[in-house]
């Protein structure tokens, strides 16, 4: 018998949506993201607090399968804004201070660029 991705498809949707509205960190420790953000961009600390809503947003919107599909769409246009702090992170090697667990390896920090598409074609999964 062949078992089909598509069996995992709601439980993995729930599995999503908590990984999203972790995002609340950005309001109880957002000095862990704002030393992320590129010196380039305004503001770290409010487009910290801006991101975090839209994790968490994401998240709870995904659990809801009237705005799932809305919600997915957000997710990846979230992925995509907050690509450039992951870039950052990478090829900065950007000390994070506050971690309690040491920094994050190069291959870490380099890992999470492919990453980001892995989580762009999972949201994209629940577009439909």
């Amino acid at each position: 018998m062949r078992v089909g991705l598509r069996q995992f498809k709601r439980p993995l949707c729930y599995v999503m949506a908590l990984l999203y509205v972790v995002g609340i960190l950005h309001f109880v420790v957002p000095e862990l993201y704002v030393q992320i953000v590129p010196p380039v961009l305004p503001a770290p600390l409010a487009l910290v607090y801006l991101s975090g809503v839209a994790e968490v947003g994401v998240g709870l919107g995904l659990l809801v399968p009237q705005t799932r599909s809305y919600a997915a769409w957000a997710t990846i246009a979230l992925l995509v804004a907050i690509f450039p702090a992951n870039i950052y992170m990478a090829v900065s090697m950007v000390t994070i201070d506050g971690t309690g667990g040491g920094q994050p390896s190069a291959l870490v920090r380099w890992a999470r660029l492919p990453l980001q598409g892995v989580l762009i074609l999972w949201a994209y999964w629940y577009t439909d």
